[in-house]
């Protein structure tokens, strides 16, 4: 049971890390919108447009470790006990 909780625990954080720098290493806050500029082809002014998408903020992360932490702490906690040799 520790060693599947170690793992899991492991797992969340690696997971965690990976799926926010994949998705934008935002950090700041998590975004459900971005802004970028488009240029008009016949002024040439620039414009602000906003794309819906989702860019994962530094909270996420910060939940993502603190689910590992919780599942390796309770994977210390549940160690088994040996029987004292004497």
């Amino acid at each position: 049971m520790n060693k599947t909780l170690l793992n899991l625990g492991i797992l969340v954080s690696a997971v965690g890390i990976v799926w926010w720098f994949a998705a934008g290493a935002n950090t700041g806050w998590t975004k459900t919108s971005v802004q970028r500029l488009e240029r008009d082809p016949v002024t040439e002014i620039e414009t602000p447009v906003w794309d819906k998408r989702f860019v994962p903020g530094i909270e996420l992360l910060a939940v993502a470790g603190a689910v590992s932490i919780a599942f390796i702490a309770a994977a210390r906690l549940l160690r088994r006990k040996t029987a004292s040799k004497t």
